[in-house]
């Protein structure tokens, strides 16, 4: 009887161990994906600006295509946090 419910009481603990190991591996999912979010959008602002200053007649295309861009990079770091915390189970 006691051996029993030591049993259980050492896999109770394992399993709180497992779930917050798993919760701590996706915040950091979610972190990598937030910092490669702001990496990519920082390249292509920066690269726009470079464009625009060697041709400023482009202007407009340029900044549209920027857009676009940064906001398909966001689109993927969203998917990737949730990705990561649906991951959390």
């Amino acid at each position: 009887m006691i051996l029993q419910k030591q049993n259980i009481n050492k896999t109770t603990i394992t399993n709180k161990k497992q779930k917050t190991m798993t919760g701590s591996i996706a915040a950091i999912g979610a972190g990598l994906a937030v910092i490669g979010a702001g990496i990519g959008i920082g390249q292509i602002g920066g690269h726009a600006m470079d464009a625009i200053a060697r041709q400023p007649e482009a202007q407009s295309k340029i900044q549209t295509t920027m857009i676009i861009a940064a906001a398909l990079v966001e689109g993927v770091a969203l998917f990737g946090v949730v990705v990561a915390l649906l991951g959390n189970g």
